[in-house]
Formats: C-alpha cells, structure tokens, sequence
C-alpha cells in the first residue's frame, strides 16, 4: 500500500524557491560588502567603549555628589571640592529654551511642507532647497550670525535666550528633515480612508497622520537636542562664561554649559581639575546616551507596521 502524498502548500513552494534563488545569487562582493559594514559598526562601537572607559577610569574619584552639588574652583588648592552645578543648570536652561522654541517650529514647518504646500509654487521649492543646506552648514557659522544679528544687532546679549535661539537655528533643518520622513512614512491609505468618512485635512492631519508620525518625530527630535546639548563652538562666540560660580535664574542672565566648563577645565595643568574635567565628561556622555535611549524606546514602543 503506498504512503500518502503530502502536498506542500504553494506559498511554501515559493518561499522555498525565492529562498533558493537567494542563496544560489550570493556574490563575493556581496559577502565582503556585509563584512565591512560590521567591521565599520565594531570600529565605532570600540571607540565608543574606549573612550567612556578611559573617562571613567580618569575621572572615578570625581564620580561623586560633588560633581553636581559645588560649583566651580577658580583656584588649585579647591579644585579638589569643586563641582559643575552652574554647567549643569546652565545646560538644562539652555536645553529647555531650545527644545521649547525649535520643537514647534520645525514640527509645524514639517506639516506645512508636507502635507500642505504646493510643490509646484517656486517659494516653496526654495523653502526646500535652504533647509537642506542649512542642515549641513557648521555650527560655528550659526554662532557668528547670532553674535552679529541676535546678541548685537536685536539687542539680547550673551545671555541664555541668546544661545537657545542659536542652538534652535542650528537643529531647526534636523526636526523638519526628520519630521518630514516621519510624515511621509504614513500611508497614503490612511489619508485618504479618512477623507472617505468625510474628515477634512485637518482632522485628518490631527487625528490620523500626526499621531502615526509620533515615533519618526520623537527620535529625530531627541536626536537633534543631543546635538544641541553637545556645542560649544557657537557658545563661546556667544559669551558662554567659561567660569561662573552662580546658576542662571531668568532668560537674560549669564550662563555656562558642561561642554564649554570642560573645555575650559581641559586647559587647566592641575590634575585635580583634569579629574573634574573627565567626571563632567561622563556625566555629559551619560545624558546623550539617556536621550538616545529615550529616542530609540519611542521608537520601538510606538512604531507601526504598516
């Protein structure tokens, strides 16, 4: 008596077949192009390793309460007993202020462009065209526009207000970039299902494309403050006071952050202050790494399938 035939299904076939094929086109080429990627990723990631380990290890005995607790020493015999509390807060003011005045901007600007300009209008394509290159433009460039219009010119001086619309300008294109794709990763079958019900553009915009567009827009707002929040080329152009020993208090007062306090701990010979120096090294990586974490938690807890 024969055995019975099993027939495999002909979805299987072809995932077989595609499978097959697959395989049977794997090229040197290919296989040497996907191990120098790796090879790429683990350079970066080593250097990653590196570079925090020898800030830690530089900086351990500094790893304390002090860090964030004093303010900084202006002379050797207390470097000792210094910390960077006037880095730090100046850093959360700057930071606030930036993601306060660029967020809405460049998510607004993203929506507008995307979902509402006419691409054949000649204003708009050369809206385009200057966000694209003003996203490659160098830092230090924005931070002499903002000493000669905003500090000089408008009146602001080198205040906190000042910074935080600088750093704003100088990640403004990295929002609108990166909204922008997060928008267009939508579906246009959401759009226009809402337009079947009867939505307008706005309720539609509101209620289905902003909400899918979350994830997109979280990171690429997370990531262009961990830019912001690592300058220092534009702030010292701006008057970021390389030595402060009180904290900012209002938007037009004197302020420091960690990368120009470290910078300037940097120049000093004393170790002690190159210990402080490696400990606000830490404490600042720490923070970026925080908020790249964030990003990529948004990511993955709101992304859609699609």
């Amino acid at each position: 008596m024969s055995a019975p035939v099993t027939e495999q299904p002909a979805g299987g076939v072809v995932a077989n077949r595609h499978s097959a094929l697959t395989q049977r086109r794997s090229r040197p080429g290919e296989v040497v192009f996907k191990l120098a990627l790796q090879f790429c990723l683990l350079v970066a990631f080593a250097f990653l390793v590196v570079l925090i380990t020898y800030a830690v290890y530089k900086g351990w005995n500094r790893l304390d309460a002090r860090l964030w607790q004093e303010m900084p020493a202006g002379r050797a015999s207390r470097a000792a007993q210094a910390g960077v509390q006037s880095a730090i807060t100046g850093t959360l003011w700057v930071i606030s202020l930036t993601a306060a005045i660029c967020l809405p901007i460049g998510i607004a600007s993203a929506i507008y462009l995307e979902e509402y300009a006419d691409n054949t209008r000649w204003y708009n394509r050369l809206l385009e065209l200057n966000i694209q290159n003003l996203a490659g433009v160098p830092s230090i460039v924005f931070g002499i526009l903002g000493l000669g219009l905003i500090a000089r010119v408008i009146g602001l001086g080198f205040t906190v207000i000042t910074a935080a619309i600088v750093l704003s300008l100088l990640v403004l294109p990295t929002v609108i970039i990166a909204s922008r794709e997060a928008l267009r990763a939508v579906p246009q079958s959401i759009r226009q299902a809402s337009y079947a019900l009867g939505a307008t553009k706005w309720q539609t915009t509101w209620k289905q494309t902003l909400p899918a567009g979350v994830p997109g827009m979280a990171t690429g707002a997370i990531l262009a403050m961990s830019r912001a929040i690592g300058e220092a080329a534009p702030l010292i152009l701006l008057g970021a006071v390389t030595f402060i020993r009180f904290n900012p208090d209002s938007l037009l007062s004197q302020y420091t952050t960690l990368p120009i306090q470290i910078y300037n701990l940097l120049k000093e010979p004393q170790a002690e202050f190159q210990q402080l120096a490696a400990a606000a090294i830490v404490l600042l990586l720490g923070i970026l790494l925080l908020m790249n974490s964030v990003a990529i938690v948004i990511r993955n807890r709101f992304q859609n399938r699609w």
